[in-house]
């Protein structure tokens, strides 16, 4: 007898018993016939490789770029201020003298290690409590839910810059309250995926054979909802980069000499109209193409995860 319900396109394994032997009850299947397909149909999305070749690039930029093209980001040198753009200095020199190609790689060290790490931390924790809050379900669940709607119920934007103002702004202090309001999504996306996985064979099954909630939960439910999971997570890198952005924006990012992309777009505008371009495109650019390239992953992987998308070789 099967005992849990396999992915969309999974292919079990075979055993002593016939080829419809499962590995254990519930697992998401080590069987490759599952991941090779929704790997074949991640491959084959052009948006998918654009995306995945962009972030590469950019994260090869801000990482590696300082390795090679090595600047002062630290001392403000006014008699080199708002200089064009020339061998010397590719993409000018901004207010305070700072080399504009170099900031760029800086600020983007500063934005990826933000989104990425709000996006993992938000994620753990909005998975793991959308999913027991789906599989008690009852009053707990409601409770657990009316929890969420209440932090919901206020504009996220107007409780971050309550929260800033409140302590003072550092790169880990803004992961930290980005993830305390970024958890809330993935919470409800996955409590509703949880609940449609809690009514199936293999969570049945598992119960009968004495498994305990806990196990249930993290080996069965959060596994078998990881397509929603991931879908939001790189949904949430690019949300969480624009956040700091518009922090930035308004006065509230990081402080200097620290530098992201926002601050340096926010510091550009009072020259735009003085003729400084190099001082807001720039910026402005790379964050565009920062944020489209992990919505275009975003996009692909959840095409990836769709059945009907999905074609065998």
């Amino acid at each position: 007898m099967t005992l849990r319900e396999p992915w969309p396109g999974a292919v079990a394994a075979s055993g002593p018993d016939g080829p419809d032997v499962l590995p254990e009850v519930g697992e998401v299947p080590a069987g490759r016939g599952s991941g090779r397909l929704i790997l074949s149909t991640f491959a084959r999305n052009r948006v998918a490789m654009v995306g995945v070749g962009l972030v590469v690039l950019i994260t090869l930029f801000c990482f590696l770029g300082p390795l090679f093209y090595r600047t002062n980001q630290i001392t403000v040198r006014l008699n080199i201020e708002e200089l064009a753009p020339s061998g010397k200095y590719p993409l000018g020199t901004d207010a305070s003298g700072y080399n504009v190609l170099g900031r760029l790689m800086v600020g983007g060290q500063s934005s990826l290690e933000l989104g990425v790490a709000v996006a993992i931390a938000s994620t753990a924790v909005g998975a793991l409590y959308g999913a027991i809050a789906g599989f008690v379900g009852g009053i707990i669940d409601a409770i657990m839910m009316r929890v969420v709607d209440t932090f919901l119920a206020i504009p996220g934007l107007v409780l971050l810059l309550i929260l800033v103002n409140i302590v003072t702004p550092s790169l880990w202090m803004i992961i930290i309250l980005l993830s305390v309001l970024s958890w809330l999504g993935v919470s409800r996306l996955v409590r509703g995926e949880v609940l449609t996985l809690r009514t199936r064979e293999f969570v049945q099954a598992a119960r009968m054979m004495g498994a305990s909630r806990r196990r249930i939960v993290i080996r069965h439910l959060v596994p078998n909802a990881i397509g929603v999971i991931i879908v939001n997570a790189t949904f949430t890198v690019a949300d969480a980069i624009l956040t700091l952005s518009a922090l930035s924006f308004l006065g509230l990012g990081l402080p200097p000499p620290s530098a992201d992309w926002g601050s340096m777009l926010s510091d550009g505008l009072n020259y735009l109209f003085d003729g400084y371009w190099w001082l807001v495109y720039p910026p402005a650019i790379i964050l565009i193409i920062t944020v489209v390239a992990f919505n275009m992953i975003g996009d692909a992987i959840r095409d990836s995860l769709d059945v009907r998308l999905q074609q065998r070789p």
